[in-house]
């Protein structure tokens, strides 16, 4: 047992997907695993592990933002040697090519969050994907005959800021979308030497206001859970 995760070793797998809702690790283990197990209910972080196409996936909810994610991939990566860490959230499309419920694929995640700048005394460090898992799930992706946007996101420390349009500054860089996770992830990922990944469906547009809502968030966004399953296993 971790502080935050009440599992034994052995209960989770080398390839956990990590989504920031714990209903949706719910939903992904009734609807995708079999023979699925709940490890985890501490603070109601839902954690489950079972079987996809007869291999072992967990999956585990590591709740909103940079401190809640960097939580759970510490314990997951340090105390459970978990090798492969999928994120599977949902973003905020900043580029007008970028539209509703589109698959991104993170390559890369900038930051306004100030954790790098403590951790690295100042200097900057640029949180990447790893390239082979990365490239599985486009693969996955295009198999299935869907077209993922992949390049870089931003992960932000809020959520609500005083300049709505604040985002513009990203976009003008080729940022494809706003989330509150990758960055951390990506770098924690670098640190234990593991490997990385984020997959994100598109929730809302900061470009045309349209938005989904909070039920389809957390059980409809099955081409990115299949695309991270996929992806797991391989």
């Amino acid at each position: 047992m971790s502080i935050h995760i009440a599992a034994k070793p052995g209960d989770i797998a080398e390839a956990v997907l990590l989504p920031g809702d714990p209903l949706r690790a719910k939903f992904i283990a009734e609807t995708f695993l079999e023979q699925s197990r709940q490890y985890n209910q501490v603070r109601n972080m839902f954690g489950y592990t079972g079987l996809y196409k007869g291999k072992p996936v967990s999956v585990q909810g590591t709740g909103m933002g940079i401190p809640s994610i960097s939580i759970y991939a510490h314990e997951l990566f340090r105390d459970y040697g978990v090798k492969r860490a999928i994120r599977i959230g949902t973003a905020g499309a900043i580029q007008e090519a970028v539209k509703l419920r589109d698959l991104v694929i993170a390559l890369a995640a900038s930051t306004d969050s100030g954790v790098n700048h403590i951790r690295f005394q100042g200097r900057s460090f640029a949180p990447t994907a790893s390239f082979s898992l990365l490239k599985t799930a486009y693969d996955a992706a295009v198999s299935r005959g869907w077209q993922p946007k992949v390049g870089p996101v931003v992960s932000s420390d809020r959520f609500y800021t005083e300049d709505p349009e604040e985002w513009k500054i990203w976009a003008q860089f080729g940022c494809l979308a706003v989330e509150m996770e990758c960055a951390e992830l990506y770098t924690l990922a670098a640190q234990y030497d593991r490997e990385a990944l984020t997959l994100l469906t598109i929730s809302d547009s900061l470009i045309s206001h349209e938005q989904t809502t909070a039920e389809e968030r957390q059980t409809t966004f099955t081409q990115m859970m299949e695309v991270a399953l996929e992806t797991a296993i391989s």
